[in-house]
């Protein structure tokens, strides 16, 4: 965590930020633990089960294949290779022949799975599917490989309690599936809720050891110290569009609780030239004036939208060599503008459920738009931002695996680089377990992901649903910001509105409202001790620290933090 200060003191003080990984190790004990972690590369031998296991028997395949039977008309045998014992399923003639296992489910229990998987040849996608009394889950999939083994990771919610049956699923029956480490762990929703607690006071809080020492270095006790939080670390925000820029209950509203935000529309391609040739960035402009004046910050978006549908009416009639100079003017042309005002570009949008510009400029399209906007703008980050990755397990079109895919072969053209995992969350009912695990998996990364356009579909259980995916989104650790897609119009919102027409909170702002409170330091205030010591635990954030001693007038600091964790134990003196 880095630290700086504002305005000097007459007071010394000494700040010392605890290690969070060391002070909350132990919280909770009680609590079955989560395993975070996930592997993204193709390996030798797999590794053990996650949880060992968990209510899944001969889990490594060391029993033969007890507990296994084969799923349709497979034929399934344990083979092994350089000692490592595995179930191969061969002779398949549908996409779900493969191996089974029958298991009990139990009502409202969240479901962590994860699997290593391999084919035969070449890399196909593979899906684990549960057949249950109401219908399939589906726990997730993965582009496996041929001579090598690839981690699937997912999760399911089990809506009733009663048999099940585990098997996998893959649409090329030509190819052998071979299957290894295979877990499925069970967890209460009181256990999910325990994860998320431990995890936010690991990730998200540090512990402050505050000193008070005179000027000739003296401790002193009994100073009073007061700390209050001025801005949070982690950024949470709201899209907003020019409806903002001409209503003052609507700037208020918005600019008491946000500190970051998207353009809704105003910095798209389809609103910047309607016309080709007669650019227009008046409202882009005027936003983002409005946000450098609220000292919010903004997130480009977006550079190109994949969809043939989101286009400006006139591209659609450019031979392709007019089409490419098009491009190559947009991307220069607006990033060049905002070039070191924003703190991420969206570059491609949806570019693993559409591809117009690769249908008419060739299969390198993207990386190679990819590698002009890092020529353009290579001061932050290069989102690619796709929907459905973390929402629904059963759109195989962009599975963690897939976005991870059409990301490395971003990276294989723009190496240097700066890139981040952009998840839109257009969420209907969340599926928590899967949304977690897709998150443990792109998080393998060590790339910055922001959920940047969560809403939830209107229904009786809007908010309760928001609810749950801000807390499981700000609580894993590997999320760096979200966005709220609730930009407010008159005639209504994209998907979910925070407020009425005269900003007063629905019940999806009060969500928001409650959390940002829950997420935010409380005044702390206390006596140093004999040794001139006060500890306090806080937020990650911007604090404003007051001291005041008998012997000295009142004085009273800044200290401006980071996110990062803490490695090590930091101290720090300020000084007259």
């Amino acid at each position: 965590m880095e630290i700086s200060l504002q305005k000097n003191n007459l007071i010394t003080m000494l700040l010392i930020l605890v290690c969070p990984d060391l002070l909350f190790s132990g919280f909770e004990a009680n609590a079955l633990p989560y395993d975070y972690t996930a592997s993204i590369e193709c390996l030798e031998t797999p590794l053990k089960p996650l949880h060992g296991g968990g209510i899944i028997l001969n889990p490594e395949l060391n029993m033969g294949l007890k507990g296994w039977q084969a799923f349709g008309d497979a034929k399934i045998e344990q083979r092994e290779l350089a000692g490592n014992k595995f179930v191969a399923v061969h002779a398949r003639n549908h996409p779900t022949d493969s191996i089974s296992q029958k298991l009990y489910l139990q009502q409202e229990t969240l479901y962590s799975f994860s699997a290593w998987i391999q084919v035969s040849e070449g890399n196909e996608a593979v899906a684990a599917v549960f057949k249950t009394g109401t219908g399939f889950k589906h726990g997730g999939a993965v582009v496996a490989e041929s001579k090598c083994w690839s981690m699937l990771k997912g999760g399911f919610t089990s809506d009733a309690t009663g048999p099940a049956e585990l098997y996998f699923e893959s649409k090329n029956t030509s190819i052998e599936i071979w299957v290894d480490s295979i877990s499925l762990q069970p967890f209460t929703t009181e256990e999910w809720a325990s994860h998320q607690d431990q995890s936010i006071k690991k990730v998200r809080k540090a512990k402050v050891r505050i000193q008070a020492i005179d000027k000739q270095g003296n401790p002193l006790s009994n100073a009073t110290i007061t700390i209050q939080q001025n801005k949070p670390g982690f950024p949470i925000g709201c899209a907003i569009n020019k409806n903002i820029l001409k209503n003052t209950p609507y700037q208020k509203w918005f600019t008491s609780r946000f500190t970051v935000t998207t353009f809704e529309d105003e910095m798209k391609w389809y609103s910047t030239e309607v016309s080709p040739g007669h650019e227009d960035y008046t409202s882009a402009d005027a936003l983002l004036s409005f946000a450098k004046q609220h000292n919010i910050a903004v997130r480009g978006h977006n550079v190109l939208w994949d969809d043939p549908k989101c286009q400006p009416g006139w591209l659609y009639s450019l031979s392709p060599a007019e089409l490419s100079s098009a491009v190559h003017k947009r991307i220069v042309s607006v990033m060049s503008r905002y070039r070191g005002q924003l703190i991420a570009w969206d570059v491609v949008n949806e570019n693993l459920h559409f591809s117009f510009f690769e249908s008419k400029l060739g299969d390198q399209a993207t990386p190679n738009f990819y590698r002009l906007a890092h020529a353009v703008d290579w001061s932050v980050p290069l989102f690619l931002n796709e929907y459905n990755t973390i929402e629904d397990s059963r759109d195989w079109a962009a599975t963690p695996a897939k976005y991870l895919q059409k990301l490395r072969q971003i990276q294989g053209l723009t190496r240097n680089a700066k890139m981040g995992i952009g998840l839109e969350s257009h969420f209907g009912t969340p599926n928590l377990a899967y949304m977690r695990a897709s998150l443990d998996t792109l998080g393998a990364t060590g790339l910055p992901i922001w959920l940047t356009e969560l809403d939830v579909l209107s229904g009786p259980n809007q908010a309760k649903y928001l609810e749950q995916i801000l807390m499981e989104a700000y609580s894993h650790p590997k999320v760096d910001g979200i966005v709220i897609w609730a930009a407010w119009k008159p005639q209504g919102c994209y998907r979910m509105c925070l407020t009425d027409n005269n900003f007063n909170n629905l019940a999806t702002g009060n969500v928001v409202d409650n959390l940002l409170r829950q997420w935010q330091s409380r005044a702390v205030s206390g006596l140093t001790d004999t040794r001139g010591f006060f500890e306090a635990t806080l937020f990650h954030g911007d604090h404003e620290i007051n001291i005041t001693h008998p012997s000295s007038s009142a004085h009273s600091f800044v200290v401006v933090s980071t996110n990062a964790s803490l490695q090590s134990p930091l101290t720090f003196q300020v000084s007259v």
